[in-house]
Protein backbone atom coordinates (compact mmCIF):
# COMPACT_ATOMS: atom_id res chain seq x y z
CA UNK A 1 0.00 0.00 0.00
CA UNK A 2 1.59 3.36 -0.66
CA UNK A 3 1.29 6.09 1.54
CA UNK A 4 -1.07 8.55 1.02
CA UNK A 5 -0.45 12.39 1.50
CA UNK A 6 -3.21 12.57 3.82
CA UNK A 7 -1.54 10.16 6.43
CA UNK A 8 1.03 12.29 7.20
CA UNK A 9 -1.53 14.61 9.28
CA UNK A 10 -3.60 11.68 10.42
CA UNK A 11 -1.19 9.21 12.07
CA UNK A 12 -3.16 6.37 14.41
CA UNK A 13 -3.96 3.32 12.41
CA UNK A 14 -8.17 3.68 13.39
CA UNK A 15 -8.38 6.94 11.92
CA UNK A 16 -6.63 6.03 8.77
CA UNK A 17 -8.81 3.15 8.37
CA UNK A 18 -11.67 5.22 9.16
CA UNK A 19 -10.09 7.73 6.64
CA UNK A 20 -10.29 4.74 3.92
CA UNK A 21 -13.89 3.64 4.36
CA UNK A 22 -15.09 7.16 3.91
CA UNK A 23 -13.17 8.03 1.21
CA UNK A 24 -15.26 5.13 -0.44
CA UNK A 25 -18.52 6.95 -0.53
CA UNK A 26 -18.35 9.41 -3.55
CA UNK A 27 -22.02 10.90 -2.37
CA UNK A 28 -22.36 14.71 -1.89
CA UNK A 29 -22.99 14.46 2.11
CA UNK A 30 -19.97 11.48 2.16
CA UNK A 31 -17.34 14.20 1.16
CA UNK A 32 -18.28 16.68 3.38
CA UNK A 33 -18.21 13.97 6.26
CA UNK A 34 -14.75 13.19 4.97
CA UNK A 35 -13.52 16.27 4.88
CA UNK A 36 -14.80 17.30 8.28
CA UNK A 37 -13.42 13.81 9.28
CA UNK A 38 -9.76 15.26 7.87
CA UNK A 39 -10.12 18.24 9.83
CA UNK A 40 -11.34 17.00 13.00
CA UNK A 41 -8.59 14.02 12.97
CA UNK A 42 -5.39 16.25 11.68
CA UNK A 43 -6.32 18.76 14.74
CA UNK A 44 -6.15 15.48 17.98
CA UNK A 45 -3.20 13.89 15.73
CA UNK A 46 -1.43 17.33 16.30
CA UNK A 47 0.63 15.92 19.27
CA UNK A 48 1.13 12.62 18.05
CA UNK A 49 4.88 11.85 16.42
CA UNK A 50 5.66 10.13 13.64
Amino acid sequence: MTKKTVFKYIKTPCGQAKYTELEANKTLLGKFRLLWFILIASIKDWNIKD
